[in-house]
């Protein structure tokens, strides 16, 4: 198991990082993600990735501790700076030109599924292969719900030009 965890303890912290935008949460909720994982060994079957696994974990404990907190969290401008600064890849210049705070802004007005799919792809740099799979969806769900995400966004952003 320690091997494992020296694989994948940064993508899991980086995912729940970015799920979070809470460091300490994220270092937290990454230790119990390999604590359960270290529990369950014996039930992963192989049939998906490692990482995708852990991550599953780790997306499950994220909605655990939501529950705890009766809250969702919206980022703030420090929070979007931060992210920024981290780069979001070649898919975070969908919609042009504007800055991180409009684009982290529209994507608090999607829904939650949409929001997640569009966060992993973007944030946690994810295929949509792995989405669909940390998801319990297809790659072609993943793929249409990340597409309307988008271009719900782009309205968005036409209708504030006007």
């Amino acid at each position: 198991m320690t091997e494992i965890y020296k694989m994948y303890a940064k993508s899991v912290y980086r995912f729940l990082l970015h799920l979070s935008h809470d460091a300490d949460l994220a270092e937290e909720l990454t230790a119990e993600t390999f604590y359960q994982a270290l529990k369950s060994i014996g039930r992963y079957s192989g049939t998906c990735r490692m990482d995708v696994w852990l991550c599953q974990i780790a997306r499950h404990l994220w909605y655990r501790e939501l529950d705890r907190r009766k809250k969702y969290r919206v980022v703030s401008l420090d929070e979007a700076d931060d992210l920024s600064s981290e780069g979001l890849g070649a898919d975070s210049l969908m919609l042009g030109t504007e800055s991180m705070t409009d684009l982290f802004r529209r994507m608090q007005e999607l829904d939650a599924v949409t929001r997640e799919v569009i966060y992993l792809r973007l944030i946690g740099d994810l295929g949509y292969r792995e989405i669909g799979e940390i998801l319990g969806r297809t790659e072609t769900w993943a793929r249409v719900t990340f597409y309307r995400g988008k271009e719900k966004m782009k309205k968005g952003s036409d209708s504030n030009e006007r």
